[in-house]
């Protein structure tokens, strides 16, 4: 199950059909990228100031950043399903990576989601040839998606 939240504070109502986009995108990239069948994430929209806290809290970077990931990976004693973790996007960042990129937000926002579910499954960019790897994939899934980007413009996670 992927659970959506967002935040109500948000300036300008993001589009309703946000929550089966995100899940679209979330699904494929578990699909294309050997995920578990039918784990269970949490995808949250968010502003930046929540974004700075947790990039502070966690990662030591003073900063908003576009997209957050807090792997988790536990199962579930009773159902024995697994909760992958929670990935944070910050919407106006995204607003503003997609306005500077000059592509739809809704590209942005499924490009970000697709990037934290990565994240979640253990792919990381810290090195040269992980970065390679995470990208193409990541590429790979969002061309299947009819994105218009494969790469984040800037991802501080």
């Amino acid at each position: 199950m992927i659970s959506l939240q967002i935040d109500d504070d948000l300036p300008g109502p993001p589009d309703p059909a946000l929550s089966e986009l995100l899940e679209r995108a979330a699904l494929e990239t578990l699909d294309r990228a050997g995920g578990p069948a039918a784990p269970a994430l949490s995808i949250v929209i968010t502003g930046d100031a929540h974004l700075q806290t947790l990039n502070r809290q966690y990662l030591g970077i003073d900063a908003p950043t576009d997209v957050l990931s807090f792997p988790s990976n536990e199962t579930d004693p009773d159902s024995g399903d697994i909760y992958l973790g929670d990935i944070l996007i910050s919407y106006p960042r995204a607003q503003a990576q997609a306005q500077s990129g000059g592509h739809p937000l809704q590209d942005e926002l499924q490009l970000l989601a697709v990037h934290g579910v990565l994240h979640l499954l253990g792919y990381d960019h810290d090195q040269e040839d992980d970065k390679s790897q995470m990208w193409s994939l990541q590429a790979q899934i969002l061309k299947s998606l009819g994105c218009s980007i494969s790469a984040p413009a800037s991802t501080g996670d």
